[in-house]
């Protein structure tokens, strides 16, 4: 058994959005951080994302030029899994299933029976993904929101077979890198993306209906107080990842209406209009 004092360095598998953002987080919180990601191009698009998210830190007095290199000297981007030997290893890849087992399994193989495997699922079923797992109950759920280094919510999601010192673990991890963890259950879609669904699947009936634009929804959504509107925000998270939440979530909960895919989102995401990593969404970003 590991205790949160005992976690010296965070690998992060995945070096997207989310994964940069998830390893930017753990080094500015003082861990050494290992980020993995196959691709040498994404490694690099990463190292170039948490630079400039730094860069600005520092040109707006946040932090100082020394703080940022300490940061960034804590982190190493590698495309070796075999480097992805740490006391706790957050996986953030594709939400695949049998992706993700295939890499929990090479991470098991490598890492001692104590280290604590952590997925950054949106939706998927924790259970799930630690089946067939060596050790089972250090697999857990712990799900951030993008973009990582601004949002403070985490979901700490325990399945069937997860400790529950390992839950209790990443909850204090997760106070150490000034997030607010909430214990969850390992349902679908968890709390938020159940719940977040419908602000988006309901703004795009609208639109779909010609009722109004998609400009006019996200300011009359923002001008009751959410932060961002449906549709500026799909084009932050990426098209492609929000449809591939409510298709797991409509799976799930066996073809329920209420998370039946929107025709218009499937069709922004067959075109490559993924929102602003592709310059093009819902929105115009070229």
């Amino acid at each position: 058994m590991i205790t949160a004092d005992q976690i010296k360095t965070i690998a992060v598998c995945g070096a997207g959005t989310m994964g940069a953002g998830i390893a930017q987080v753990a080094a500015a919180s003082g861990y050494r951080t290992i980020l993995f990601d196959v691709q040498a191009a994404m490694l690099e698009k990463a190292q170039q994302q948490i630079t400039l998210q730094l860069d600005n830190a520092v040109k707006k007095a946040k932090m100082s030029a020394e703080e940022k290199d300490a940061i960034l000297g804590r982190i190493t981007y590698t495309a070796q899994v075999a480097d992805c030997r740490a006391e706790l290893v957050i996986e953030a890849i594709v939400e695949k299933l049998e992706i993700k087992t295939a890499l929990f399994s090479q991470l098991a193989a490598i890492n001692t029976p104590a280290t604590i495997l952590a997925s950054n699922t949106s939706s998927l079923p924790v259970t799930g993904i630690a089946a067939g797992i060596d050790h089972p109950e250090r697999v857990a759920g712990m799900h951030f929101f993008n973009p990582a280094p601004v949002m403070k919510l985490v979901e700490i999601v325990r399945g069937k077979d997860t400790a529950p010192y390992v839950t209790e673990l990443l909850y204090t991890l997760s106070q150490r890198l000034g997030k607010t963890p909430v214990m969850v259950q390992d349902i679908p879609g968890f709390i938020v993306n159940r719940v977040a669904r419908h602000y988006y699947l309901e703004a795009m009936q609208i639109a779909a209906e010609g009722a109004a634009s998609y400009k006019s929804i996200d300011r009359l959504l923002e001008s009751a107080g959410f932060r961002m509107g449906p549709f500026a925000l799909m084009d932050l998270i990426g098209n492609d990842v929000n449809l591939a939440v409510t298709r797991s979530l409509y799976e799930a909960y066996n073809g329920a209406p209420r998370f039946a895919p929107s025709p218009l989102q499937i069709a922004k995401v067959e075109e490559g209009a993924l929102g602003k990593k592709s310059g093009k969404g819902f929105y115009n970003y070229l």
